[in-house]
């Protein structure tokens, strides 16, 4: 079934759809966001979960109504601005490239820490140069490779639950809430792990390839989100079991600890080689979408027009992509992956935060106001989770946006022409 003349072919279905958000979602954050999150929430983790699939379902909900209205590409970048002005869709796009940008560089050091621990930053910046060469190549992930990677992980996972609930290591008793949860540590884990669900929003960037995008979106993302929460909270319970709140907070490589703490230390390398697998397959991902989303904000003029080329031979945005490549790779080299996650976290909240206010607006056919409830919710609290993550984190977002908003102003002074309509990013 094609869509509009000169738009996307419809060809996905339900099913196409919340595999597609479990590839997005079910990918090597659940490898790496725990840590942090426990050594926020201590004992509290399980509600800091709890608090940001919440938000998440918020968000969800927001999107979904905003995808049903505006089935075409583009997500938030879209939304904000045909609902709340220029500015916010630009601002949108703009938290969409640094937060995703700091996702690549957590992902690459994901692969670094289940590859080589002690040589992480040396396995992420290769990981990067690697993949950035593929995409320049115009190989891309495919559909079917995103059913691979989902099964590969979904085994995994269950592996280390099975492993966990069957050792002798385990103990019920570090499940208990203690003396160490505050409200701050929750919600900052909540923040935290809020890394881990950021991808179902992918659904929604693919209104224009969807068999009756009004219907399918909304029942796919709930369902995609519900499933990815059920296999996080028995993940979190396993590694928790076994390593306890404290043991977890102080694991590189989480799930790899779990495996090896209980006892089952020939299933370590598969646990390995599964979050590498992830990893790979996320930042091959990510990198595809920070770059067409950076190509169509320089045609848009609102990054360097320079950015705004397509390879005549390759077919891909070559110019957007060695940028994009570059500046991982930079973040890579100098950073760690809970600082990558604290800093990706802020720009996708704050991303979604404007994609609330954007569905706060929308109204019934007959004019009457859609219910507000779940888009309020879900805007204050991305902006709490937003403001509430370590303080390195929400000092560069907040420097970032700035200098976004800096940069969007000195170009409205200078009598840029608006941007068009027509071009709107991938995520």
């Amino acid at each position: 079934m094609t869509g509009t003349p000169g738009g996307l072919h419809r060809r996905l279905g339900l099913t196409d759809a919340v595999v597609i958000g479990l590839g997005a979602m079910l990918g090597a954050g659940i490898f790496v966001a725990l840590a942090p999150a426990a050594g926020a929430a201590g004992s509290g983790l399980l509600i800091g979960l709890a608090v940001a699939a919440v938000v998440a379902y918020c968000n969800a909900t927001s999107s979904a109504r905003l995808a049903a209205r505006y089935p075409v590409s583009g997500g938030t970048y879209v939304y904000g601005r045909e609902r709340l002005g220029e500015f916010w869709g630009y601002l949108a796009g703009w938290c969409f490239v640094f937060g995703k940008t700091a996702s690549c560089a957590a992902m690459a050091l994901t692969v670094g820490a289940y590859a080589w621990p002690e040589q992480a930053h040396a396995v992420a910046v290769a990981a990067v140069v690697a993949l950035t060469a593929v995409d320049y190549r115009g190989v891309q992930k495919s559909a079917l490779l995103t059913r691979v990677t989902v099964a590969i992980v979904l085994a995994v996972l269950a592996a280390v639950v099975a492993a966990a609930s069957t050792s002798e290591t385990t103990e019920v008793a570090r499940l208990a809430w203690g003396s160490d949860i505050t409200v701050g540590g929750v919600l900052q884990a909540a923040g935290l792990l809020f890394f881990a669900f950021a991808g179902y929003a992918r659904i929604t960037t693919l209104g224009e390839e969807v068999r009756d995008p009004a219907r399918t979106i909304p029942r796919a993302i709930p369902l995609a989100l519900g499933i990815t929460l059920l296999v996080y909270t028995l993940v979190a319970v396993a590694a928790l079991l076994v390593l306890g709140p404290n043991g977890l907070a102080e694991a590189t490589a989480p799930l790899s600890s779990v495996v090896a703490s209980a006892g089952v230390g020939w299933l370590e390398p598969v646990v390995r080689v599964g979050a590498v697998v992830a990893a790979l397959g996320s930042l091959l991902a990510l990198v595809l979408g920070v770059s067409r989303t950076t190509l169509a904000m320089a045609r848009d003029r609102h990054l360097p027009y320079f950015l705004a080329s397509v390879h005549p031979r390759f077919g891909v945005p070559h110019r957007a992509e060695l940028a994009v490549g570059v500046v991982v790779t930079v973040a890579a080299a100098t950073t760690d992956v809970r600082t990558a996650i604290g800093f990706s976290s802020f720009g996708v909240l704050v991303y979604y935060a404007v994609a609330n206010a954007s569905a706060w607006t929308l109204t019934q056919t007959d004019g009457r106001r859609l219910g507000r409830a779940i888009p309020a919710f879900g805007l204050v609290g991305c902006l709490i989770l937003a403001f509430i993550l370590p303080g390195r984190s929400v000092l560069a977002g907040t420097a970032v946006l700035a200098v976004g908003a800096v940069i969007y102003a000195v170009r409205r002074r200078l009598g840029a022409p608006p941007a068009p309509t027509s071009d709107v990013p991938q995520q």
